[in-house]
């Protein structure tokens, strides 16, 4: 077999792929691997791709051939592709597109196929024959207009991704410009990255655009690309998002770098229930039902305005009722936005299928290289628990056990350890349970943040961190999302959700906002040694090591 020396791919027959990371065509296949390939793991000198079918069906959906990738594999290849690998990248991607949705001139919306016996084969599928109105001749199937995300669904999970060429509606149109010094405003524009990930989710306007996820890490700008689709679009816009506090950031980012008004731009939210051209709502107050028997209240918003764009802030997060609500609304344009597309519920495929396939995605070292969020330093702090845990965790039951090991008592004292190191620098304490948080705050006389304080105090105290006259806050999993601390630069996280990657990403990006003296973030985990604790903790660190940061581990002893 030719070895070519200077390729830094190797392809294994498992669909694993390896990238070296210090010869001179590392970021060039890098690129080349990126749309087709999901990254799995990106350490200092080898990172680990995987062939997936819903890489290759992303790829697919971008309008990348199986042949381009078979290319890019083949001249980046330090050894000969394993054939296996060709024929599944051949096979995988043809069964993308083979089944077309679209819309005819009588409004009928049809699925065709070229291939008679595969639209046979569909009909006899039991999952789909509720989504079927009728057949004609032999290749074509009448599809039930409302059930258009729910035959999406359907057919991903039977390993046919359907190509939806069915088109979306206009909406109402809305004109607006983004500001710049001419009209008297703050001078702004979108960076290169965000222009491409505005570029990527627009397809030119055409019906193979205006539906997707943009992955961006924390602090790169994603409101930014979403307030981009918008002025692109120039239409009325919905946008859903995870929390009050991050639906007025939305709010505050739109009047400064668009020249929207504020009667323009409405909040429903548990406290206020207005309907503009751009209307911004929770998650929560969407899902909100007085019983479970009940109806959500709130559904009629999808409705209610003649929006052109529903913007999906932190997808990844997107309840099971929003799901299912989105099955409905394949007409209008959806973007989904997240600094991950790992979702514990392993519903990844309902995003490509009801949101729409991932558009653009930067690895997060390519993003702190170039400057655009901070580099960060990742911290283990490894520490006992006391002698008389020891056996109250001994006897615990499963959960008790994992409260126990989070709530270590000596976690206090490590956490005055860190801050004082870290004096004058700005401080966000995070944890999970909420009576070891009122204990830090207490003892470390700092304020403190949960879902139970309300929308203005917490409003204020964001505010006072920002302008310095606040160093340090505690906070409850309230500050996983969407909060825009910028200069936070030091995060303590106590206590966490078990093994959750996703919170790991959050929490870290609340300090990845880059700092004006280019000074390193600091991240640190206060971890209970031989417990449930420690055995989470290396599933979370998971994906710091994903994203290619180095990761210390110390003794607590040694700080």
């Amino acid at each position: 077999m030719e070895v070519q020396r200077a390729n830094p791919l190797i392809v294994q027959s498992d669909r694993s792929i390896l990238l070296e990371t210090d010869g001179p065509r590392f970021e060039d296949a890098r690129d080349a691997i990126a749309p087709f390939a999901e990254l799995i793991k990106s350490p200092e000198h080898i990172h680990t791709y995987r062939i997936t079918p819903l890489s290759l069906w992303n790829a697919a959906a971008a309008g990348m051939s199986a042949e381009e990738m078979i290319a890019h594999l083949k001249e980046y290849s330090k050894y000969e592709v394993p054939e296996n690998i060709l024929f599944e990248i051949r096979d995988t991607v043809a069964r993308y597109g083979r089944l077309k949705l679209y819309r005819r001139e009588d409004g009928m919306l049809v699925l065709e196929s070229d291939d008679a016996l595969l639209v046979t084969q569909m009909t006899r599928q039991k999952s789909l024959q509720p989504f079927i109105e009728g057949a004609e001749d032999g290749r074509r199937l009448i599809i039930k207009p409302l059930e258009r995300g729910n035959l999406k669904c359907a057919l991903i999970k039977l390993g046919f991704p359907v190509e939806d060429l069915a088109g979306y509606v206009q909406g109402a149109p809305l004109e607006f410009a983004l500001r710049d010094t001419t009209l008297g405003g703050k001078e702004f524009s979108l960076r290169k990255y965000q222009i491409e990930a505005v570029d990527a989710f627009y397809a030119g306007g055409s019906n193979r655009g205006g539906s997707g996820a943009i992955v961006l890490p924390c602090g790169a700008g994603k409101t930014v690309v979403g307030i981009g689709a918008m002025h692109r679009l120039q239409t009325q816009t919905l946008v859903l998002t995870t929390n009050t506090v991050a639906l007025r950031q939305w709010r505050s980012e739109l009047l400064d770098k668009t020249t929207l008004r504020d009667d323009d731009v409405g909040e429903y939210s548990g406290e206020a229930k207005q309907i503009r051209p751009v209307t911004m709502a929770t998650y929560q107050v969407l899902t909100y039902r007085r019983s479970k028997e009940s109806q959500f209240e709130h559904f009629g918003l999808f409705d209610q305005g003649n929006w052109g764009l529903v913007i999906y802030d932190e997808v990844h997060l997107l309840p099971a009722p929003v799901f299912r609500a989105t099955a409905t609304l394949q007409a209008r344009r959806r973007l989904g936005l997240t600094a991950t597309l790992v979702r514990e519920d392993a519903r990844e495929d309902d995003v490509f299928s009801l949101i729409g396939p991932k558009k653009y995605d930067v690895p997060w070292k390519v993003l702190e290289k170039q400057g655009w969020i901070a580099t960060a330093a990742c911290t283990e702090v490894r520490i006992p628990l006391p002698d008389d845990e020891r056996y109250r965790y001994a006897i615990a039951d499963k959960r008790g056990k994992f409260r126990i090991a989070s709530t270590n008592p000596i976690k206090a004292s490590i956490c005055r350890i860190l801050v004082d190191r870290h004096r004058g620098d700005n401080v966000l304490i995070i944890g999970q349970y909420l009576d070891q948080l009122r204990a830090l705050a207490k003892t470390m006389k700092a304020p403190l943040i949960t879902g139970q304080t309300a929308n203005k105090k917490r409003e204020a105290l964001y505010d006072a961190f920002r302008k310095g006259e606040q160093k340090l806050l505690v906070v409850s999993k309230v500050a996983n999302f969407a909060i825009d601390l910028p200069d936070a630069n030091v995060a303590v996280q106590v206590s966490g959700t078990f093994g959750s990657r996703q919170e790991e990403a959050q929490r870290l990006g609340r300090i990845l906002r880059p700092k004006e003296d280019g000074s390193i973030a600091h991240f640190y985990s206060l971890v209970s040694r031989d417990t449930c604790d420690q055995d989470f903790s290396v599933k979370r660190q998971l994906f710091l090591t994903e994203q290619g940061y180095h990761y210390e581990i110390k003794d607590y002893e040694d700080l």
